[in-house]
């Protein structure tokens, strides 16, 4: 039988700020975290995933991908503002989020609804920049969020899948605003990625603050969890061999390329078990991605000799 693990803090350990008392924070400060800058590399991760296939080395497609870039991390933070908007209540007896603006007070729901209007207004901005077919996705991440923030998020299984279909939108975005093809087995394998990152997230949360202040947690254990992350991995595992042997633009070379970037691609997944499973750090995947040594290293590694071999291709070709 498995046991949940439940940290006896069931309570911040530190009271939140009294109203009226001097605030933690400027104003300024405040509205930085709520919209979580530590989040967007996840964009430049995901949207530029196009600029390994060297088709896309143009002015035309770099600017576009920037533009694509920016959008997404505008669209992103209109999200978080209104997730936290919904959950400031539920926020402020989480342990772990109760210092977050909105749910600790240091901003009122008027001033972060302004917040999210000038965002707002700058994406619509940078959105008119941008091709039609490149839009797309940005307003169909939006309305997914919504959805997700007003109910999706509560319905078990369902809420990982919704955050990992935010990221295959990213991906399709930029491969969208450089005109290569979309290859599927890619898609495939960034989504099971994005659903294996999602369950360690759940995972964390799980064992350190149980099922009390996400509802959605109520549908998982440890032992589900863990068997998911497994067939997740498996899933990418896979569906990464198969884009490299039938869709990356190879050309001859697709065999040699299995064999190089293959165990890169399985290291990587090995390493963020590893760190979930026996570091118990799952409850920050960007901040894992962009800080363990071992993954950073691993992911330049196959960044660079990814694009070294389809470059490769395309002057033998």
């Amino acid at each position: 039988m498995s046991t949940v693990v439940r940290t006896s803090a069931a309570v911040p350990t530190t009271a939140p700020p009294a109203p009226g008392g001097r605030p933690a924070s400027t104003l300024l400060g405040a509205l930085v975290r709520l919209a979580r800058p530590d989040n967007w590399p996840k964009n430049v991760l995901v949207v530029c995933v196009p600029l390994l296939d060297p088709l896309s080395w143009h002015a035309t497609a770099l600017a576009n991908l920037g533009g694509a870039v920016v959008a997404f991390t505008l669209a992103s933070v209109l999200v978080y503002v209104a997730n936290d908007l919904v959950d400031r209540r539920r926020d402020a007896l989480n342990p772990s989020r109760w210092h977050r603006p909105l749910a600790s007070g240091q901003i009122s729901p008027g001033a972060a609804v302004l917040f999210a209007a000038v965002v707002a207004l700058l994406l619509a901005g940078v959105l008119a920049l941008l091709s039609s077919t490149a839009v797309l996705p940005v307003v169909a991440y939006l309305l997914l969020n919504l959805a997700y923030s007003l109910g999706l998020k509560h319905v078990p299984l369902l809420d990982v899948f919704v955050v990992a279909a935010g990221f295959v939108l990213r991906l399709v975005c930029g491969y969208l605003g450089t005109g290569v093809a979309v290859p599927g087995w890619l898609v495939t394998a960034v989504f099971t990625v994005c659903l294996l990152l999602a369950l360690g997230k759940r995972r964390q949360e799980l064992r350190s603050t149980g099922d009390d202040h996400r509802p959605a947690l109520r549908g998982y254990t440890v032992p589900l969890i863990d068997q998911l992350m497994q067939l997740s991995a498996t899933l990418a595992a896979g569906s990464y061999l198969l884009y490299l042997r039938n869709e990356a633009p190879l050309g001859a070379h697709a065999s040699v390329a299995a064999v190089l970037l293959t165990p890169m691609a399985v290291f990587g997944l090995f390493r963020y078990l590893q760190l979930v499973l026996v570091h118990h750090a799952g409850e920050s995947p960007s901040r894992i991605l962009v800080r363990d040594p071992a993954l950073v290293a691993n992911t330049l590694l196959w960044a660079v000799l990814s694009a070294g071999l389809q470059l490769f291709a395309r002057v033998q070709a």
